[in-house]
């Protein structure tokens, strides 16, 4: 008997691009213990934008986030060549690209492999598994609407970074927490990162 879908999932990868917001993916690693709960093995791969804009935005060097976090194993998009290049690797696997760039987005939506974060992402999404992309990019043209509605339409979830206010957020981080709770919901993860709408809802008309 073949494994059912969820049966397998032993492998996430984290991919950060260039887009400003880079603080979203680095509040998702800085939880990743929690997806140990389903996964076994985590991967980061990072974009050469996204070195770029890390260091600027946060002054972290994202070569050396296997120091920081509990990873496995730490890409840039130049290392092709990569075991997560190839989808033979990637059967049992999901994949987050958190923050997504709009030229990343356009690029997988049309099928571009031109570094390992489009590449793993189209091979993702031909094997059928899971690729969450949190854009965080404003505003949209017709252009982007349309590549998110290609990558949905092709088995994506588009999860935007787009905070709630129901929890009554204190600060950044708890605005950053909501986000990588959210995407911990749609892996189909239990955590507590931040508060369900039951704790708030009770009292109110």
């Amino acid at each position: 008997m073949n494994p059912r879908r969820d049966d397998c999932a032993s492998n996430l990868i984290v991919a950060l691009t260039g887009a400003s917001g880079i603080s979203y993916g680095l509040q998702l690693l800085k939880h990743i213990g929690t997806a140990r709960n389903k996964y076994e093995f985590v991967y980061v791969v990072y974009t050469e934008n996204a070195l770029r804009v890390a260091r600027v935005e946060e002054n972290v060097d994202l070569g050396n986030l296997l120091s920081l976090y509990k990873i496995d194993a730490v890409y840039s998009e130049k290392d092709i060549d990569a075991p997560i290049a190839s989808s033979s690797n990637l059967i049992c696997s999901d994949m987050v690209i958190i923050p997504a760039s709009l030229n990343t987005i356009a690029k997988v939506a049309n099928g571009v492999q031109d570094n390992l974060v489009t590449r793993t992402a189209c091979n993702i999404l031909r094997l059928k598994r899971k690729l969450i992309v949190v854009f965080r990019e404003t505003p949209l043209s017709t252009i982007d609407l349309r590549n998110l509605l290609r990558l949905a339409t092709a088995g994506a979830t588009i999860l935007p970074a787009s905070p709630a206010f129901y929890p009554r957020p204190k600060s950044v981080e708890d605005m950053l927490n909501f986000i990588a709770g959210k995407v911990f919901d749609v892996l189909g993860i239990y955590h507590n990162i931040y508060p369900r709408w039951n704790s708030f809802s009770s009292g109110q008309s």
